[in-house]
C-alpha cells in the first residue's frame, strides 16, 4: 500500500498540472476567437480572387504567363504547414502523417520530390528523414502577417518561374470546428483554370488594361493570398485543437484528483484502524 504522504504529493502534482491545462485551455480559446475572425474575413476574398482568375486565365493561352504554364510534372515540390509548438492533440501528427504518404505517392510515380516547412514541427520531422528540405519558416504563428506569406509566395513563384519544379502543393490542416479540422492537399502553382469548353463561362471580356498587365498583377497576388489564408485556416484549427486537448486534460486531472483523494482516504482510515487494533490489543494484553 503506498504512503499517505506520497499519495498527497502526487495529489498536490496533479493539481499544479491542471492549473496549467486549464490556463492554457483559456488562452487558446482567447486566440481561436480572434485566429477565427481573420480567417473567416479572409475566405470570401480568396474564393472570389479565385473565381475572377478563373474566369480571366481559362481564355487565355496558358503562354501569356509562366504562372499558368501546365507541365508534365517531373519535379513536385510540397508546402507542408504544421504549428510551431505541440499539447494540441493530433494536429501536427496528422499533417505529417498525410504528408509523408502524399510524398511517398510521388516517389512511386517516379517524380522528384523537395519540400518546404511552414512551421517547427515541420522543419524538425522532415530534416531529420531522407527527405530534401528546400527551405523552412517558423515562428510565423506567433503573429500571422500577410508580408511573411508574400515572402513564402514570391520563394515559390521564383522556383516555378524559372522551371525548377513543375508543380507546387500545399499541405494544411483548414478549420472545420473547433473539435475537427479538414486536410487540406491543394495545387498552389501551376494555377488551375477551368477548361476553355466550360458552359459556365460566357463571352469573353474586353481588357483594360491588357489581360497581361492583369496577369502581371493578379497572379501573384493570388498566390501570396491563397499562401496567407492556409496559414490563417492552420493558425485557426491549431488553437482549436489545442483548446479542446486542454479541455480533456483538464478533465483528466480532475478525474484523477477525485481517484487519488478516495485511494488517501482509504489508507488514512486503514491506517487509524490499525493503530486503533493495536492500542485495543495492548490493553487487552495489559489487562
Amino acid at each position: 500500500m503506498a504512503n499517505l504522504k506520497d499519495i498527497r504529493r502526487r495529489i498536490r502534482s496533479v493539481q499544479s498540472t491542471q492549473q496549467i491545462t486549464k490556463a492554457m485551455k483559456m488562452v487558446s480559446a482567447a486566440k481561436l476567437r480572434r485566429s477565427q475572425e481573420s480567417m473567416f474575413a479572409a475566405r470570401p476574398y480568396a474564393e472570389k480572387m479565385l473565381e475572377v482568375l478563373n474566369s480571366l486565365a481559362c481564355r487565355a493561352d496558358q503562354t501569356q504567363h509562366p504562372l499558368l504554364e501546365v507541365r508534365p510534372e517531373k519535379i513536385v515540390h510540397v508546402v507542408v504547414v504544421t504549428a510551431d509548438r505541440g499539447l494540441c492533440a493530433a494536429f501536427n501528427t496528422n499533417i505529417l502523417r498525410h504528408a509523408g504518404h502524399f510524398l511517398e505517392r510521388l516517389k512511386g510515380e517516379g517524380k522528384s520530390v523537395a519540400l518546404h516547412a511552414v512551421g517547427r514541427k515541420a522543419w524538425d520531422y522532415f530534416k531529420r528523414r531522407d527527405y530534401a528540405v528546400e527551405s523552412h519558416w517558423v515562428g510565423l504563428f506567433t503573429k500571422v502577417k500577410y508580408e511573411d506569406a508574400d515572402k513564402i509566395a514570391s520563394h515559390l513563384i521564383g522556383l516555378y518561374a524559372s522551371k525548377q519544379c513543375d508543380a507546387i502543393y500545399m499541405i494544411y490542416n483548414q478549420f472545420k470546428s473547433i473539435i475537427a479540422q479538414n486536410l487540406m492537399e491543394e495545387a498552389v502553382l501551376p494555377i488551375q483554370r477551368l477548361p476553355a469548353s466550360d458552359p459556365e463561362l460566357g463571352p469573353d471580356y474586353l481588357y483594360e488594361p491588357t489581360q497581361q498587365e492583369l496577369f502581371e498583377t493578379l497572379l501573384p497576388r493570388h498566390v501570396t493570398f491563397q499562401v496567407f489564408r492556409a496559414i490563417l485556416e492552420s493558425v485557426a484549427a491549431e488553437h482549436g485543437a489545442r483548446m479542446t486537448a486542454m479541455d480533456s486534460a483538464t478533465n483528466n486531472a480532475r478525474d484523477m484528483i477525485d481517484h487519488l483523494t478516495l485511494y488517501a482516504n482509504r489508507v488514512r482510515q486503514a491506517a487509524i484502524t490499525k493503530e486503533i487494533i493495536e492500542v485495543v490489543s495492548g490493553a487487552q494484553a495489559l489487562g
